[in-house]
């Protein structure tokens, strides 16, 4: 097949880990895949030095075909009429008629309402050149890594917008969802969410698990990607209690929760440890907002000490403990050991679809710590498989931490039990399977 990936950014980030998988996958499945993106700017990272080397190791002599990247000038996450404008017409719709694919498959919001909508206009019915299914070209999929809808919070005024603006991505969504043959969820939790907001139909839906390279996360490489190496190159002793976080620095990833949750609690609890693996925008204020509730804050890999004369003294006299740990960015290939190093991984985000670094977690022996939003609650299932909790629930999570800290045994357990079942259902090749299935049962849907 001829596969063309649409998506808003190439940032880090799980729904451009999934796309980078599935054309990776496919790729080496035999198919001619291609993917546009929008401009990558900003702290967050990027995935093209991936999907880079991957083509210079096919075009080296690798057994598999170099995936076709195109960047879409105007394609950016805000809604922008002119830029949408002129991506959808200029960009988008000579794209697809150029590459002629047999599939489109969009992700994330942006990309998915105005590539469903350019795709659907390029639609021929009957196929001029034989198609796998017997359907005509393109077949139309999108995936569901998150909702769109934001939560409503902040005053009278901002609640008020963020409803219109839910209500203006319900109906945009709505049209999009005409336009496509099959809606992928990452969790069953977006089914009903998007049903509920009457999107698509139900016969549309088909759940397929966001994958990851299991292997990595399941065993350390070497030596030095070991819990114990990696802790000590962090600046973390066999007695401390540290308790990560792999998410941007950024709005609704929760850290402020985090800091509200433990700020008192490490007062007292000196060896507790907070790891922040990531930046973003927000980086400078949480910071700011550590050192203002007496928290030292340091950058992994930084001399301790050094850090802690730069943050002065505690409310005792005594040098501030730089129990606030910052990664900055950190390439996908080291997230396993960074969790690996964690004694818990605490993931109070307020909007997901299902969270990777949830199942990451289990599949590094690590138990989770959650908000039960979207669909992660269908991997951290609360006592089961790790500690699941209300949305916003300060007291909850700081409940749940410290029941982490103090149950080591049980904790384990826990995360032993969604080891199990993470290791096949996250799985890359069981998510490239499925998409198989998916795209061949999308084209059938063409020809009717």
């Amino acid at each position: 097949m001829r596969i063309l990936h649409i998506s808003t950014r190439l940032i880090l980030g799980g729904s451009q880990e999934n796309t980078v998988l599935s054309c990776e996958g496919q790729a080496r499945l035999g198919h001619e895949v291609h993917l546009a993106f929008g401009p990558i700017y900003g702290p967050e990272g990027s995935l093209l030095e991936r999907v880079e080397w991957f083509n210079a190791e096919a075009r080296a002599g690798g057994k598999h075909l170099p995936i076709t990247t195109h960047v879409l000038p105007h394609m950016v996450r805000e809604v922008h009429p002119v830029k949408d404008h002129i991506c959808f017409h200029h960009e988008l719709r000579p794209l697809i008629q150029k590459v002629k694919p047999d599939v489109v498959h969009t992700h994330s919001s942006k990309a998915g309402i105005l590539g469903r909508w350019a795709a659907w206009k390029e639609l021929v019915p009957t196929p001029p050149r034989p198609s796998p299914g017997g359907g005509g070209r393109p077949a139309i999929v999108h995936t569901i890594h998150g909702p769109p809808f934001m939560p409503v919070e902040g005053d009278a005024l901002q609640r008020l917008k963020i409803r219109v603006m839910n209500s203006a991505y319900t109906l945009a969504e709505r049209f999009a969802a005409k336009r496509c043959h099959t809606i992928v969820s990452v969790a069953d939790a977006m089914t009903r969410e998007f049903l509920a907001r009457g999107i698509g139909r139900p016969e549309q839906y088909v759940t397929v698990r966001s994958g990851m390279e299991v292997g990595p996360f399941l065993q350390a490489s070497g030596p030095d990607d070991t819990r114990e190496a990696v802790r000590a190159r962090l600046g973390f002793g066999p007695e401390d209690f540290v308790i990560g976080t792999v998410a941007r620095l950024a709005q609704h990833k929760g850290h402020d929760d985090i800091l509200d949750a433990l700020a008192d609690e490490m007062q007292v609890r000196p060896h507790w440890r907070l790891l922040w693996v990531g930046d973003g925008w927000w980086r400078g204020r949480l910071e700011a907002k550590a050192r203002g509730v007496g928290l030292g804050v340091r950058e992994a890999g930084r001399d301790e000490e050094t850090e802690r004369r730069r943050d002065g003294v505690g409310t005792e006299g005594q040098v501030a403990h730089a129990q606030v740990v910052l990664t900055g960015l950190v390439p996908p290939g080291h997230i396993p050991e960074m969790i690996r190093a964690m004694d818990v991984l605490v993931h109070p985000s307020y909007r997901e679809g299902l969270p990777r670094t949830v199942p990451q977690a289990l599949l590094c022996g690590v138990c989770p710590v959650a908000y039960d939003v979207d669909g992660t609650g269908e991997a951290c299932r609360e006592m089961e498989t790790g500690r699941l909790v209300r949305v916003g629930d300060v007291a909850g999570l700081r409940e749940a931490i410290r029941w982490c800290a103090e149950h080591p045994e049980a904790r384990a357990a826990l995360a032993a039990r969604g080891r199990e079942e993470c290791r096949v259902a996250f799985s890359a090749e069981e998510m490239v399977r499925r998409l198989e299935g998916v795209y061949a049962h999308a084209i059938r849907r063409v020809g009717r």
